[in-house]
């Protein structure tokens, strides 16, 4: 049986993680990513040698458990599956949807298919938002380390949306088309669409 306290420490973190899960899945998912978080935490909680870095810890286990659950969602939906016009409407420019929204709605799949340190440190900076500050800080690592990998994970992102798609940009830097290519690589396999 649990006691009080505990249920109470308990219902206090569920508080303060559910909004951080809900503002980066969807929200039919937020309470099995939340689950799952606390059934890590709840294995993991013995081995814990430093009670006070037990906030960074339940924030980098939650998530840790937000990108697996984004790495199962993209291989469960994969990118441009080859589903009639899945090629098309990402070539195509809508006046609702312009190509560079087109283009952003994938590269949350892209990036979780890069190593991890790199996709943990883009997955902070580019799809949650953080400083490079912040997101060292969570992680435990330098501030230099940290534009390292961001720097180095947005050299292999760029890399694999290039083998993907042809990215027209124009002179402000800002995409105006993307075309899937014929011997492009998908994110996560080996193998050509075309």
């Amino acid at each position: 049986m649990i006691d009080t306290a505990m249920q109470g420490a308990w219902g206090e973190l569920t508080n303060k993680l559910r909004p951080f899960i809900a503002r980066r899945v969807a929200p039919a998912d937020t309470d099995d990513v939340l689950q799952e978080v606390l059934l890590r935490m709840q294995r993991a909680l013995p081995d814990l040698r430093d009670d006070e870095r037990f906030g960074p810890w339940a924030y980098r286990v939650t998530r840790s458990a937000i990108v697996d659950h984004q790495r199962a969602r993209a291989r469960r939906v994969p990118l441009l599956s080859g589903v009639p016009g899945e090629v098309e409407r990402c070539a195509e420019s809508h006046d609702d949807y312009p190509a560079e929204e087109e283009l952003a709605t994938y590269v949350s799949q892209f990036v979780s298919m890069l190593p991890s340190p790199y996709r943990e440190a883009l997955t902070l900076t580019e799809l949650e938002g953080l400083t490079q500050r912040e997101a060292a800080e969570m992680v435990g690592l330098s501030l230099s380390g940290m534009k390292s990998r961001v720097q180095r994970g947005r050299q292999l992102l760029r890399g694999a949306l290039e083998d993907c798609c042809r990215i027209a940009l124009d002179a402000r830097g800002r995409v105006i088309g993307c075309e899937p290519r014929p011997d492009g690589k998908l994110p996560g396999c080996a193998c050509k669409h075309g």
